[in-house]
């Protein structure tokens, strides 16, 4: 199975392995969420979208969606 950010639990950290679609937002990747740098989970909203994340420092708000193409490793 592989894993994605939405699949992170509240507090977990994570490395980015890769990003499997092209339509991630270029914010996204210019706010540091790119492969080998790591990701933790700091809350989720109700029904788990958006997510609230820490990538490199940056505080960021994704969909799950686009959670869910970003492949991760637990660390």
């Amino acid at each position: 199975m592989k894993l994605t950010i939405a699949n992170l639990k509240k507090g977990q950290r994570a490395l980015i392995k890769e990003i499997t679609s092209d339509i991630i937002p270029l914010k996204l990747l210019e706010m540091g969420c790119l492969p080998g740098n790591e990701v933790q989970l700091l809350q989720t909203a109700p029904f788990q979208c958006p997510m609230y994340l820490t990538i490199n420092g940056s505080h960021l708000a994704i969909r799950k969606e686009i959670a869910s193409q970003i492949e991760i490793e637990i660390i």
